[in-house]
């Protein structure tokens, strides 16, 4: 399935929508991982460029901090050495993937679990086998039962000050993923629904919107490009009051 994304995608850019060669759409190398990316001499890696400001300003904090890291979409592994690069030593990568050759890229540091996402049943093993997340990457099948499902049954998961992000959600917009422009049951169109579940504080109708997890567990949801992070943070009611002296 990534496959064929891939491939569909990087057809579209090359087909009249400006042949740029790989070093005309980079972007800076102020960033540690675009620079560990356009120097990869390792494994494989195909990853959308403006990706990376994202991925730096979410996970930054996490560098140096041995975080796990559960990435779906092993790919051909070069990721998971990126990832490992630029967090640090110590940190812990479980990758997931539904093609067994991924075994290959296990060692010391790195967890492969070989399992379909759309499976509940596996990604409820996944929690008992890693029970302790802090970020989780969504880079896999990128069908929106997948998408669902997966963000379903991990973000609870992701520790209370960690990261979900998913990428690649323009897929939402694509009918062979599913999609479709406002199409009902999209992961675009499910994510835009947790933007009212994170004002649920505020609501007035508790028969269509109430305070839940979500609600209590998250501090905000970032909408890029094709990618959505979603930064977990445990939240009281909030609060509101007023200071300084009236001026009439």
């Amino acid at each position: 399935m990534l496959g064929r994304l891939i491939s569909d995608l990087f057809r579209n850019l090359t087909a009249g929508e400006g042949k740029s060669s790989p070093q005309a759409a980079r972007p800076a190398l102020e960033n540690p991982l675009a620079e560990y990316y356009f120097n990869n001499a390792g494994r494989l890696i195909n990853k959308w460029h403006h990706y990376f400001d994202i991925y730096h300003r979410h996970f930054s904090r996490f560098r140096g901090r041995s975080p796990v890291v559960v990435e779906i979409g092993v790919f051909h592994g070069g990721s998971l050495q990126m990832w490992h690069h630029y967090f640090g030593p110590g940190t812990r990568v479980v990758g997931i993937d539904i093609d067994p050759r991924c075994r290959k890229f296990e060692d010391k540091a790195t967890t492969i679990l070989i399992g379909d996402q759309r499976d509940r049943r596996f990604l409820a093993e996944l929690r008992g086998i890693v029970p302790h997340v802090d970020i989780v990457i969504d880079d896999g099948g990128h069908t929106m039962a997948q998408q669902i499902t997966t963000f379903e049954e991990l973000y609870p998961h992701v520790q209370p000050d960690g990261v979900y992000l998913c990428e690649d959600i323009h897929t939402s917009l694509m009918p062979e993923y599913g999609g479709g422009y406002r199409r009902e049951g999209t992961f675009l169109e499910y994510s835009k629904a947790l933007v009212d579940r994170l004002y649920g504080w505020y609501s007035r109708d508790l028969t269509v919107l109430t305070v839940d997890e979500f609600t209590r567990a998250t501090y905000a949801l970032h909408f890029y490009d094709s990618v959505l992070v979603i930064e977990k943070r445990p939240k009281d009611p909030p609060q509101v009051s007023m200071t300084g002296t009236p001026s009439f």
